[in-house]
């Protein structure tokens, strides 16, 4: 499929998801935002995608917001803006539940929604020289949409100072309060994605998919629902076929299935 603002390429079983509008720092605009929720709903439902690794072209990752698209909203009725809100939502939720391992390659600066891009990954891997800001605030809006989805990556406190400042911070200070999970020279960033590709081969696709759902479950539960919820999806996993194979594997010293395949 050839979309308009993304570049897509799939080697062995892993997509790679390039953000392509370099000319404005591949900022975001509703069309980009409808085509990268539609490809993440579609690779969701692609048994040949094991993995996806998500990456801009030129020397951003994303520079958020694409201000001429948000130049078109200020005639909007607040029904018209609630909609265009929603796509943003969308694609969020789609990225954060994305069954399978999502992994950022911040190539360069991420500002506003595009840190919103980096919080819904599983593993985050930015070059040192990238710059960081939830710069929202200086436009007199705020990082809304996004904000449920930040906390879980960097917690109340950062994120109630980052917010209300609007601060530029860099890729060091990104993985001191967890944003960030490794920073890596540029020439390495692809050794790096593939160390962690290697890596995801022992892990189980449907188990991917069930740690996601479980940790979904500790912050909509409570302590005592989760706990049941716990003993009862351990004891039908390992009775699951995916259970049986990868502990028969390891009883039996021979890779699993899974493991046999690329990512």
């Amino acid at each position: 499929m050839t979309y308009e603002t993304l570049e897509l390429n799939r080697e062995g079983s892993t997509l790679f998801v390039r953000l392509n509008r370099p000319q404005v720092h591949n900022a975001m605009n509703d069309i980009m935002l409808k085509e990268l929720t539609e490809c993440f709903a579609d690779s969701s439902e692609n048994q040949d995608v094991r993995a996806v690794v998500l990456t801009g072209n030129g020397k951003s990752f994303s520079a958020g917001a694409d201000l001429n698209w948000m130049k078109s909203m200020i005639d909007y009725s607040f029904d018209e803006n609630v909609k265009d809100s929603r796509l943003l939502l969308e694609l969020y939720d789609s990225m954060y539940n994305f069954p399978k391992p999502l992994i950022a390659r911040v190539n360069g600066h991420a500002f506003g929604g595009g840190v919103g891009l980096m919080a819904v990954c599983d593993v985050v891997i930015a070059v040192p020289d990238a710059k960081f800001a939830f710069s929202e605030i200086n436009l007199g809006i705020i990082p809304s949409v996004i904000s449920s989805f930040v906390v879980k990556r960097i917690g109340i406190s950062h994120m109630r100072r980052l917010f209300i400042t609007g601060e530029r911070f860099d890729s060091i200070y990104g993985y001191e309060i967890g944003l960030v999970d490794h920073v890596v020279p540029e020439e390495d960033m692809d050794d790096e994605v593939e160390k962690y590709l290697k890596i995801l081969r022992s892990s189980a696709p449907e188990g991917v998919k069930e740690v996601k759902e479980l940790l979904n479950k500790y912050q909509e539960m409570t302590e005592d629902e989760y706990k049941e919820y716990t003993v009862k999806k351990i004891s039908e996993l390992r009775v699951s076929p995916e259970g049986q194979e990868g502990i028969g594997a390891f009883l039996e010293k021979r890779k699993s299935k899974w493991s046999d395949t690329d990512v």
